[in-house]
């Protein structure tokens, strides 16, 4: 939202504020509380505004919790980009740009991951993810909509200035939760898993700055207006970092030296996901800035050290 207002873009945010912070809105858009569901909302908003394009970005997305609580996940994400593409389609709103995952491939058979990588999600999560990649093709196709999938690895960092960094309730992401036990709000820090078929054992990601994925969604944009077709891309940097190393690489760059425990491996994680990003360099220009480790950990770090409670005062 922040920089698609910093580029002149008029900007509407729809969210029912069950995961995310009203703070975290920049008050130069509109905001509507409401929910992706609520066709009657949807209509209400596409009727005042005039509407080019539309940014999905609500869908439920912890893995643990997709495993126990699976309808949850079928209906917030699934039904409610349904739902979604029903109003679009009555209005004739025809550019959907979606957030996708990594977790559409499973296991993959090798690695780096290219886009066409055979796709078997292993946990409801990444199900919902390939289904609802597999909507926007029969509904692009249907009613004449252009749409984009990204499918991100695992974001991190913060915005450079502070001002915007996570804050899950309660946190799930691997960095925040390291950096919670090096802000002393955490009695250690859970390995989970040290038997994955990685070089240390411990789960292996690609990381990418949350700035160097804001500024893929911007070239997405611009990529439709002059008539893109349809595409599927990965966002990565290409590098991958195990638990292990992720939680050594805060020690250092925190200069803490906090408590590390090995825990029970959780349900539903594959042992090494990174992407192969060339596509999207190639197709859209896209080259990340700030996915190097330190500086997704540095900025991080400052967001926690500026706000220890998140958003809340």
């Amino acid at each position: 939202v922040k920089r698609l207002l910093d580029e002149k873009e008029n900007v509407i945010v729809i969210d029912n504020l069950s995961k995310g912070h009203l703070k975290a809105v920049d008050l130069r858009a509109a905001f509507i509380e409401g929910d992706i569901r609520d066709k009657d909302l949807l209509r209400d908003v596409f009727e005042k505004y005039e509407i080019e394009a539309v940014f999905h970005f609500c869908a439920y997305m912890q893995i643990p919790e997709s495993i126990v609580k699976p309808n949850d996940y079928f209906d917030n994400n699934v039904y409610g980009l349904i739902a979604l593409i029903d109003v679009m389609k009555d209005f004739k709103i025809n550019k959907l740009i979606f957030s996708s995952s990594a977790a559409v491939y499973g296991i993959p058979e090798n690695s780096p991951i290219s886009e066409d990588t055979s796709k078997n999600p292993i946990n409801p999560y990444g199900l919902t993810k390939l289904m609802m990649e597999q909507i926007m093709k029969w509904d692009g196709e249907a009613y004449g909509i252009k749409w984009l999938a990204f499918r991100y690895f695992n974001v991190a960092g913060a915005q450079i200035d502070c001002s915007i960094g996570e804050d899950h309730r309660p946190e799930s992401h691997l960095i925040p939760i390291v950096l919670e036990a090096a802000a002393g709000k955490r009695e250690c820090v859970e390995m989970c898993g040290n038997d994955y078929a990685t070089r240390d054992g411990y789960n292996i990601r690609d990381y990418v700055h949350v700035v160097d994925l804001v500024d893929a969604h911007y070239l997405g944009l611009k990529y439709l207006r002059n008539g893109g077709k349809s595409d599927v891309f990965n966002i990565g940097s290409k590098h991958g970092y195990s638990v292990k190393e992720i939680v050594y690489a805060v020690k250092e760059q925190t200069e803490i030296d906090f408590k590390i425990i090995d825990a029970p491996r959780r349900g539903g994680d594959p042992d090494e996901l990174v992407a192969n990003s060339e596509k999207i360099r190639q197709v859209l220009g896209w080259e990340p800035h700030y996915s190097d480790i330190n500086t997704m950990i540095q900025s991080a770090w400052n967001w926690t050290k500026n706000h220890p409670n998140g958003f809340e005062n």
